[in-house]
């Protein structure tokens, strides 16, 4: 399948981009793109093998060394390799730009999650999000931009292009900072920030642990932490976080409200249980209204994400000042499910970029509520509510088919599960000290 042979792709692009740009310097002598074609098929492998460990030892570079850090390679056989060299060899490079080179890898690594539906890929966080998100954000030359979950770096590449497609030359260029935990998915990430030609700080850790020490203070984050799992491994967790849970969620919100500058912003993408879960839920949530200005709340259609039954949402924050009143846009509520057969595009978010960009910016008075989708409580009432923030206001049209009610059903019935399942958890914490 396509997503196997994704690193094996970065391998082999990244040789032979570097041989297009003129960029051979950073790679050791033996280990270029035409030292593969110039290699009779006979015996490739294995030639190919000891240029990977040495691209991974020896190179100059160390965004070299750390895209061929521990290199593996699905070929076994001399002629597949020897075949799939020359057919990138062929392809027609001479009227293709630098630019272009990185949007040609987002198209690998999109189609790369649409075949992947398992891992990291099950929660790629699709292009027409992304880029709607970072447009209401609206990044800024000068500010250090961050994601702490990067995946394969779609925010910060969107956010990167945002600023250039400005055509205003910054005072200071931005800085771009990202987190990754699965090697692969981060020797992705560092491929595409390569090939967009960024200026940028990857982590290879979890931002969870001590890992986060080597990142600045953001003036904007853009996240979609991992979902669906558990909080958990061997490694010290972050004490400076108030509110333990093994709900990992809520601990990647802590660190995103906690860790931004005063005045800073953030983009997150969660799933609904982190709206209502009670208990340390709560905690986080009254937390984050009180050291946070929570200006809106995005209810996701369903089918953004290839998991089934994950409902989400994305919370617009900023720091510095308390929450008076929080919008909600439900996009969700008799809304056709997204799929391979009505695939989300941009179009579908042009109403809510209409009617809440001005919201997110910090001008909620200037909001239009002719939008049905768009409704909004106080904070008082949001108190009333014990802090749960899964509001909706919308009457459900019966047009629904049944496939769809039972998806909202498992979904919930999901959700339900994994906050009793921490609940106990973190009662069996508190019994065993």
């Amino acid at each position: 399948m396509f997503h196997k042979y994704m690193s094996e792709l970065t391998y082999l692009l990244f040789l032979k981009i570097a041989d297009q740009t003129r960029q051979n310097e950073q790679l050791p002598p033996g280990c270029r793109w035409k030292d593969l074609t110039e290699q009779p098929s006979l015996g490739l492998v294995g030639v190919y093998r000891k240029m990977l460990t040495q691209l991974g030892e020896d190179s100059d570079s160390q965004v070299v060394r750390e895209i061929f850090g521990f290199p593996t390679t699905v070929f076994s056989h001399d002629e597949n390799l020897h075949k799939v060299v020359q057919e990138i060899d062929r392809l027609d490079w001479a009227g293709v730009s630098n630019d272009a080179f990185g949007l040609i890898y987002e198209s690998l690594l999109e189609r790369n999650a649409t075949e992947a539906r398992a891992g990291a890929g099950q929660y790629f966080t699709p292009r027409p999000l992304v880029d709607c998100i970072v447009r209401i954000m609206a990044p800024q030359g000068g500010e250090t931009i961050q994601d702490p979950a990067a995946g394969t770096g779609g925010f910060l590449t969107s956010a990167h292009d945002f600023i250039l497609g400005r055509n205003e030359k910054p005072a200071r260029p931005a800085r771009f900072e990202g987190v990754e935990i699965e090697r692969d998915t981060y020797r992705l990430c560092l491929m595409n920030l390569v090939l967009h030609q960024m200026d940028s700080v990857m982590v290879h850790g979890d931002a969870l642990t001590e890992d986060v020490d080597k990142l600045s203070a953001p003036d904007l984050i853009l996240a979609n932490p991992p979902f669906g799992m558990a909080a958990g491994g061997v490694r010290p967790k972050r004490l400076d976080l108030p509110f333990q849970t093994t709900n990992k969620q809520l601990m990647f919100l802590q660190h995103i409200y906690r860790s931004l500058r005063s005045g800073g912003r953030a983009a997150v993408i969660l799933p609904d249980n982190v709206l209502f879960e009670p208990g340390v839920g709560r905690r986080v949530r009254s937390d984050l209204l009180s050291s946070c200005d929570l200006r809106l709340i995005l209810r996701l259609p369903q089918g953004i994400f290839y998991a089934q039954g994950v409902n989400t949402n994305v919370l617009f924050f900023q720091s510095g000042r308390p929450t008076k009143e929080v919008w909600f846009y439900d996009m969700r509520t008799n809304v056709r499910r997204f799929n391979k057969r009505n695939p989300l595009s941009e179009a579908a978010f042009k109403a809510f970029e209409e009617s809440c960009s001005m919201i997110v910016r910090g001008a909620g008075g200037a909001a239009s509520t002719a939008d049905e989708r768009l409704s909004r409580l106080t904070r008082a009432e949001i108190a009333e509510r014990e802090d749960n923030l899964d509001y909706t206001w919308l009457t459900r049209s019966r047009s629904g088919s049944d496939i769809e009610d039972m998806d909202r059903l498992i979904g919930r019935i999901s959700e339900d599960l994994h906050t009793a399942l921490r609940q106990i958890e973190e009662l069996d914490r508190e019994i065993l000290g």
